[in-house]
């Protein structure tokens, strides 16, 4: 947790009225502070400051320990369904050999399959560098070879002694994996 959200509790709570809700989630309106804490002492819980930034703020009695409890649990369920997309790298070189080619495709395709972004890179190396087109042609072959998963986005760049491209998952699935 980053930040994190510091709530008020009973005595801290320093406004003269709040908007009240009590125990059992029913709404009973604007009350003094003093009614709102004599009220949580006889239900033996909490006032707890829910909403600080409304006027007057809205207080909540309930027990503070199983609050923080729910309220951590809830937030390690929503962390747990996010995806983090990370964007993996494939490194080719224009005269890779055939079975080298298809084990790199190999990668890409399960790094796509579980929601990754994949770039490629064509690296040259010394005289390579006077026939880029073997490069382009490696990278255009493996873009071929997943734009049943994935799409291009944006079209391959040259930069320096390397061709780079980044394909992201697309919508389609391959049907028979």
């Amino acid at each position: 947790m980053t930040k994190e959200v510091r709530l008020k509790v009973n005595r801290q709570i320093r406004v003269p009225n709040v908007r009240l809700i009590d125990e059992n989630g029913k709404q009973v309106g604007i009350v003094a502070i003093q009614d709102a804490l004599r009220m949580a002492d006889q239900a033996n819980l909490d006032l707890v400051e829910v909403v600080p930034t409304s006027s007057p703020p809205v207080c909540k009695i309930i027990d503070y320990g199983k609050f923080r409890y729910d309220q951590t649990k809830r937030e390690k369920e929503s962390k747990k369904a996010q995806h983090q997309i990370k964007v993996k790298e494939i490194k080719l070189k224009p005269n890779i050999d055939e079975h080298d080619f298809d084990t790199k495709l190999r990668h890409a395709r399960n790094f796509i399959s579980k929601g990754n972004k994949v770039k490629i890179s064509c690296f040259f190396r010394g005289r390579e560098m006077a026939h880029p087109e073997h490069g382009e042609a490696v990278v255009k072959r493996m873009c071929e070879a997943l734009e049943d998963i994935a799409a291009s986005e944006s079209p391959a760049k040259r930069m320096g002694r390397a061709i780079i491209l980044v394909l992201a998952p697309s919508g389609k699935k391959k049907s028979s994996e």
